[in-house]
């Protein structure tokens, strides 16, 4: 836990970024893969050439991109373990970031700062990630993705309760609500309420947890923060894979290989949309992976969400852009200069 000093260096006013994201969150340390300045009116209007419908476009790409792995996801672990998965996924995904790995230097990867807070959010990723694909074996596509659409409200209130980061009436209201839409969305019941619905919870409340430590190590590389969670991963699924491997055919091989390569692909094309327009514009194009999860979800696998998920993650949405949205409010407030 950061000591009170910490917290207060923590606050919203010393960070310009909203928290709220739903993206990968080892992007919004403020360093990504190729290591440029995100676009932004007042901080950086000359660095990078803007293109607003360009951002828009690859958002929306890599949503999908993303959205498309947790199909394939969903398809492989029906006849792979997690561990495997996981194995030749960060495999795939290390071997792809080699050259940027070999630009940074060893030392940069294995010796970064507060390296024991480092390995705890490897923990943590590598037990959320797990969760969700085994989840994800049991749950239509749409209803896993519709309570990690929570992850930005859960974030709010982490933040209050382990970074000291006050939250104004609107936004706790917001969050409220927002924790209505779970409870709406996942019917609960001693009849509906699964244990795979349980375990998506529990990895949407540890992939928010990611986000609040990334925020805390938000002074180290985001390369030294994916090469550490994919590292993860890769043990994890040395430990496990070979109690269940089954051999995987060709196809399969390049499907499990696929997950690393279009993960790793759809982080940088989220990093590009963050340098061609301001995030403002581009983040809440990020709920439309529910669109995406109905109509693959539909379409692959038959699954079409009733009332309740609908209902649910509409009320998700709209709590998590008005949190969005309150927050780059109270971020511009905050760097206006005194007159």
């Amino acid at each position: 836990m950061p000591s009170s000093a910490e917290k207060s260096d923590l606050s919203p006013q010393n960070s310009q970024k909203p928290h709220t994201a739903l993206i990968e969150p080892s992007f919004g340390t403020g360093e990504d893969l190729e290591g440029l300045p995100e676009a932004s009116d007042e901080n950086h209007p000359n660095l990078v050439g803007q293109n607003i419908p360009m951002g828009i476009a690859l958002m929306i790409l890599a949503i999908f991109m993303y959205v498309a792995n947790d199909v394939m996801g969903k398809w492989l672990v029906s006849t792979y373990s997690v561990g495997q998965v996981l194995l030749i996924r960060s495999l795939a995904g290390l071997a792809l970031l080699a050259p940027s790995f070999y630009r940074e230097g060893w030392r940069t990867l294995l010796m970064p700062p507060n390296w024991r807070m480092n390995l705890v959010r490897v923990a943590i990723t590598t037990a959320e990630v797990s969760s969700f694909y085994w989840a994800v074996a049991y749950m239509p596509l749409a209803d896993l993705v519709t309570i990690y659409m929570a992850a930005p409200i859960f974030v709010t209130a982490l933040a209050w309760a382990f970074l000291g980061e006050k939250i104004d009436a609107p936004r706790a209201i917001a969050v409220l609500i927002g924790f209505g839409g779970v409870v709406l969305a996942m019917r609960p019941s001693s009849a509906s309420l699964s244990l795979p619905a349980l375990v998506a919870i529990a990895g949407c409340l540890a992939f928010s947890m990611i986000m609040i430590i990334t925020r805390y190590l938000r002074g180290t590389k985001g390369i030294v923060l994916v090469g550490w969670q994919a590292g993860g991963a890769l043990i994890f699924g040395l430990v496990t894979a070979p109690t269940h491997w089954v051999p995987p055919t060709p196809t399969d091989f390049a499907l499990l290989a696929l997950l690393g390569v279009i993960s790793t692909i759809a982080h940088i094309a989220v990093n590009r949309s963050l340098k061609l327009a301001p995030a403002s514009i581009v983040m809440p194009y990020q709920y439309s992976q529910i669109i995406w999860a109905v109509v693959l979800g539909f379409l692959i696998f038959g699954d079409w969400p009733d009332m309740a998920i609908l209902s649910g993650s509409g009320i998700i949405i709209a709590a998590g852009l008005f949190i969005f949205y309150r927050e780059q409010a109270q971020a511009k407030k905050l760097t206006v200069p005194a007159s």
